[in-house]
C-alpha cells in the first residue's frame, strides 16, 4: 500500500469535495458491488447519467470479479467516502509504463455534483506517485458519447483503438444491441 493513501486511512483527511480517499479491503466487496450495480445497471441507475441500462441489462461485476481486483498486488480499488459512507470507487491496475482505470462508479444521486472529478483526480496521482506511471489507459463503450465527451473534458483522448464487447459472456451483461465496442481513451501523467 502506497504511503500517500495510507496517509489518508483511519485518521485521513477529506479533499476539498470533502472525500475521504482509501484502498478497499476484502470487506468492502459486498458494498462495492452494489454500488458499481446501481450506477450502471436497472431502474436505480437512471438516476444518475451514467447508466448503462439503456445498453445492457443482467450485471456489470460480481462479487468474485471485485474480489479478485482487491486481492490482485498490481491492482488498486480505490474507495471514496463522504462522512463515513461509500460514495463512489475505481480501479487501478499498474500495467508496463501505464495504469488502467476501471470499475468508476459514483453513487447515482450524486452524480454530476463533482464527485467522479476528484475521485479521477485522486486515480490519476496514486498511478503517478505510487507506481510512476506516464499515462492512464481506460476503455469506454463507443455509443456512451456523454461519458466520453465528459473524460475529453479531463484531457483523456480518443485512439481509435477499438475492442470487440463480449458478447455470449453474461458476466459483463447482456447487451440490448448488436454493435457494441469499447474505445481506448489515453491520457498522458507526466
Amino acid at each position: 500500500m502506497d504511503d500517500a493513501i495510507t496517509a489518508r486511512e483511519p485518521g485521513r483527511t477529506a479533499d476539498a469535495a470533502g472525500l475521504a480517499f482509501r484502498t478497499a479491503a476484502e470487506a468492502d466487496v459486498p458494498a462495492l458491488v452494489a454500488l458499481i450495480e446501481s450506477a450502471y445497471r436497472g431502474d436505480a441507475s437512471r438516476a444518475g447519467w451514467t447508466t448503462e441500462a439503456d445498453l445492457l441489462e443482467g450485471q456489470r461485476t460480481d462479487p468474485e470479479g471485485v474480489a479478485s481486483v482487491v486481492r490482485d498486488p498490481a491492482s488498486r480499488m480505490v474507495v471514496a467516502e463522504r462522512a463515513g459512507e461509500l460514495v463512489a470507487c475505481c480501479q487501478l491496475e499498474n500495467r508496463a509504463g501505464h495504469a488502467y482505470f476501471g470499475m468508476f462508479a459514483v453513487r447515482p444521486a450524486l452524480q454530476g455534483a463533482g464527485v467522479g472529478k476528484h475521485v479521477l483526480t485522486e486515480a490519476e496521482r496514486i498511478a503517478r506517485e505510487s507506481w510512476g506511471a506516464e499515462a492512464m489507459h481506460m476503455t469506454v463503450i463507443t455509443q456512451r458519447a456523454d461519458l466520453i465527451a465528459w473524460y475529453e473534458r479531463r484531457g483523456y483522448t480518443r485512439t481509435g483503438e477499438l475492442s470487440a464487447f463480449p458478447y455470449g459472456d453474461e458476466r459483463f451483461g447482456i447487451p440490448q444491441r448488436p454493435d457494441l465496442a469499447f474505445e481506448l481513451l489515453v491520457k498522458p501523467l507526466g
